[in-house]
């Protein structure tokens, strides 16, 4: 059982062997995040190798006030929205190439739909813009809420639902146009 707390103790106190603990708990998060926002997997790498320094860092900064994990994926969030900043006329150049895209969804109507499905809407998930694409996935997919979406992109509370709704009704209206009610 992963104890958060002891965790960060041990690290504060000098242990960094005890990070591989919060590495361990966490990546899967992290990857999942960058994999929505990064197009290929060598960035991907790079800039999640990236979160965890930067989360090592600044762990004696954590005040708490959130849940580690919200914490963990503003890092991420923002890292990876820099990287592409830095890099956007090889990301908006390549935009259309964003393959890799990952849909996992837990719901018993898509597992009956099946693998088709999955591939259909990670296509058009990939194809909403940045910033609907991640506040879908972050809400639907990482589960997390309006409010720690909003500490994560620091988007405005009623922008993260805007972009939440439009998200919702930009896939709607694709999935009727090509047939699925």
């Amino acid at each position: 059982m992963f104890d958060e707390e002891k965790t960060i103790n041990e690290i504060l106190k000098g242990n960094p062997r005890a990070f591989k603990h919060i590495v361990k708990q966490y990546q899967n998060l992290v990857y999942s995040i960058l994999n929505r926002i990064l197009n290929n997997d060598e960035d991907i790498e790079d800039v999640g190798q990236e979160v965890f320094i930067k989360v090592y860092d600044s762990l004696k900064s954590f005040k708490k006030d959130s849940k580690l994990s919200t914490w963990i994926a503003k890092i991420t969030y923002n890292t990876a929205i820099n990287y592409v900043k830095k890099n956007s006329k090889y990301y908006f150049n390549t935009l259309d190439d964003h393959s890799d895209f990952q849909f996992s969804s837990e719901t018993p109507e898509t597992k009956l739909i099946g693998k088709e499905f999955d591939i259909y809407m990670n296509k058009l998930i990939s194809e909403l813009p940045l910033q609907y694409r991640t506040v879908v996935t972050l809400y639907h997919m990482d589960d997390f809420s309006i409010q720690e979406i909003q500490n994560i992109t620091k988007f405005p509370e009623g922008t993260v639902k805007g972009y939440l709704f439009r998200a919702r009704k930009l896939l709607k209206e694709k999935l009727e146009k090509d047939g699925y009610q």
